[in-house]
Formats: structure tokens, C-alpha cells, sequence
């Protein structure tokens, strides 16, 4: 019974990995809030596809990891940039990062309501954890990113994530593939927090790479299994 509460677990510890980035946010600590939606990124692959392997997916564990992927991936996000980009615009940037999170909500109330969603091959419109996770990856190389480009990716995720726009889904991609992407990610990701000083929690996105490797190598594993025993 507790092993297959353990989705659950998971989703709950993305929402406190938003609730970490929010608070982060709000002392100014913005690439270390950007690391805790990565990780909350990372936790969120995980949920979905242990429920499914442990036959335990719920309507509640459904409810809950809506709630959780609008506050990691919506709200954060949105506090975010407003700190690093819009802060100097005053009321009128509160508005423009408040679109955010909005229309984060229709994409989840959408996604939810499509049946069709889980055996389609393709999302319509960009997920709101693609997003918010391009938001903080941003985030991370403000070094080298403009403010205006900043904002503008910002606008045009906005509108992607509402869009009817086909988004292929990583479903139909083999993992070694994808492997490979995620790899690549996570190794750019860990040269900049291994190298900025600024950054008090890069152990944990360390903690949280390895992590993603070990789900990684197990998803491999099982689903190499399924197909030698068909």
C-alpha cells in the first residue's frame, strides 16, 4: 500500500520543490530558483510513469499533479522572470508574468479533459512543464541570454502553451535517443552550477541529475524486458 503511494510522494515533492523556488524568488535568489523548477521538472517525468508501472494511477494522483505542475511550472516560473525581467515595469509586469501561470491552468484544464491525450503520440500545444523549465534553463544562462530575448521567449511560450500547435510527445522517441538529449542537458546544466559561485544548492541538482539517471536507466531496463518477453 505504501509503494503505491510512493507517485504520490513524488508529486508532493515536485510542489515543494515550486514552493522552494518561489520562496528563493522572493530573496533574490534567482538562479537557485531556477535550479528547484529543474529539479521539480525532473521529479514531474518520474510521477506519471511509476503510477503507471505500479498500477496505481488515481483520479486524485491526476488532481494532484495538476496542482503541483501550476505552482512548479506556472507560479515560479512566473515569479521568476517577473524578478529578473519585469520587476522595473511595475504593475504593467505583474500583469504580463500573471499571464503566465493562466495560461499554464488552460493548458492542464485541457490536457485533463482530453481522453485521447495518453495514446496520442504528440501534446497539443507546448506542456507547461516544457515551459516553465525553458523559463529557468534561461534563467540559468542569463549570462548570455538578452533581456528582450528573455521576453520574448517568454511571450511566445505564452501563447505556444494554448496553441493547437502538434508538439511531438517524448513518448515515441527511444529512450537511448532521448537519452542522449537529456544527457547533454543536464551536463551543460551542471557545468554552469558546478562554476557559479552564486549558486549555493548545486550539490542538489547534482543529487537530482543522478537521480534522473538512475529513473532513466530502470525505464530502459523494464521496457527492454516487456519487448523480449512479446
Amino acid at each position: 500500500m505504501l509503494i503505491r503511494q510512493l507517485p504520490n510522494a513524488i508529486t508532493i515533492t515536485n510542489l515543494i520543490f515550486g514552493f522552494l523556488s518561489i520562496s528563493s524568488s522572493f530573496v533574490g535568489h534567482y538562479q537557485n530558483a531556477a535550479i528547484f523548477i529543474l529539479i521539480g521538472m525532473m521529479l514531474d517525468s518520474m510521477d506519471g510513469w511509476l503510477a503507471r508501472k505500479l498500477n496505481a494511477e488515481t483520479a486524485f494522483g491526476k488532481e494532484m499533479d495538476s496542482l503541483a505542475d501550476i505552482i512548479t511550472f506556472g507560479v515560479a516560473p512566473a515569479i521568476l522572470i517577473f524578478g529578473t525581467t519585469f520587476a522595473s515595469m511595475g504593475m504593467i509586469g505583474m500583469l504580463i508574468t500573471g499571464m503566465f501561470p493562466v495560461f499554464g491552468a488552460i493548458r492542464l484544464a485541457r490536457f485533463n479533459i482530453d481522453e485521447e491525450t495518453s495514446v496520442k503520440r504528440y501534446f497539443t500545444g507546448v506542456p507547461i512543464t516544457a515551459a516553465g523549465g525553458i523559463i529557468a534553463l534561461l534563467t540559468l544562462f542569463s549570462f548570455a541570454v538578452p533581456e528582450a530575448a528573455l521576453s520574448a521567449v517568454y511571450t511566445l511560450l505564452c501563447v505556444l502553451m494554448v496553441s493547437r500547435l502538434k508538439i511531438p510527445s517524448l513518448k515515441g522517441i527511444p529512450i537511448p535517443k532521448y537519452a542522449i538529449l537529456t544527457t547533454l542537458l543536464l551536463i551543460s546544466l551542471l557545468y554552469v552550477t558546478r562554476f557559479n559561485a552564486s549558486i549555493e544548492y548545486s550539490n542538489w541538482i547534482i543529487f537530482a541529475i543522478i537521480l534522473y539517471f538512475v529513473y532513466m536507466i530502470i525505464h530502459f531496463v523494464l521496457k527492454k524486458k516487456r519487448i523480449n518477453t512479446k
